[in-house]
């Protein structure tokens, strides 16, 4: 074995040790996080995605079919301006900003500093947002009751083997953009068989922000989700 090998051996068992203490001490936080939102009766969604997914739009789209029944706010995570929070106080509630200056997730520790900004006891479901990426977000406990990813139809039908851990952790899959569903090679079928694989009790809904598809169905099941 070269030197060169060993030095790159002995890089990467600490890169893995870093890691999991980064992880060890996020999990910390994350686990008064989940303390505090059950002690406030919050129920916390974890909304993630890769970036032109759909995920501001569909949310602008289900806050608008639930800001009028449950009380609602959100948190924005996104690594430079503040557009898409703009974007979501139009609808009607308390968004905080989180810019991560380059950083490809929100962690634990940046959601305890948001929510001190807000009144979790006024709130039934907080949405977090999170930065626009199919791996890093899903490695980061939050202390949310569950998470949800967005796929765009316009994105492939490859995308839950290719990052499966995402796919794993969510309780929720949306197929956002349905209705580009004809103008690509996306095979729908390939795509639930593979996910059900992966996470065989998955919620997968079809939806289409443009058409207003599957939309309905989607804020009744997380209307329920708050419910229980």
């Amino acid at each position: 074995m070269t030197a060169g090998f060993q030095l790159l051996l002995e890089d990467f068992d600490l890169e893995v040790k870093l890691m999991r203490n980064i992880l060890g001490a996020n999990d910390e936080i994350a686990a008064l996080n989940r303390k505090m939102f059950s002690a406030c009766g919050v129920v916390v969604m974890n909304l993630m995605g890769s970036p032109g997914s759909g995920k501001t739009t569909l949310l602008e789209k289900t806050l608008a079919r639930l800001v009028d029944k449950i009380k609602i706010a959100v948190i924005e995570g996104d690594l430079f301006t503040a557009k898409d929070a703009e974007r979501i106080e139009r609808q009607g509630v308390d968004v905080i900003q989180i810019n991560t200056a380059g950083g490809c997730h929100l962690d634990a520790p940046m959601i305890q500093k948001a929510c001190a900004s807000l009144d979790l006891n006024a709130i039934d479901l907080l949405i977090v947002e999170n930065v626009g990426n199919l791996v890093c977000p899903a490695e980061f406990d939050i202390g949310e009751n569950f998470k949800a990813v967005v796929l765009s139809i316009t994105e492939g039908d490859d995308k839950p083997l290719k990052y499966p851990l995402i796919f794993k952790e969510s309780e929720v899959t949306l197929f956002n953009k349905i209705d580009l569903l004809p103008f690509t090679n996306f095979d729908l079928q390939a795509a639930r068989e593979d996910l059900t694989t992966l996470h065989p009790t998955i919620k997968i809904f079809e939806t289409s922000c443009t058409k207003e598809t599957g939309l309905d169905d989607w804020t009744t099941w997380l209307l329920g989700k708050v419910a229980r």
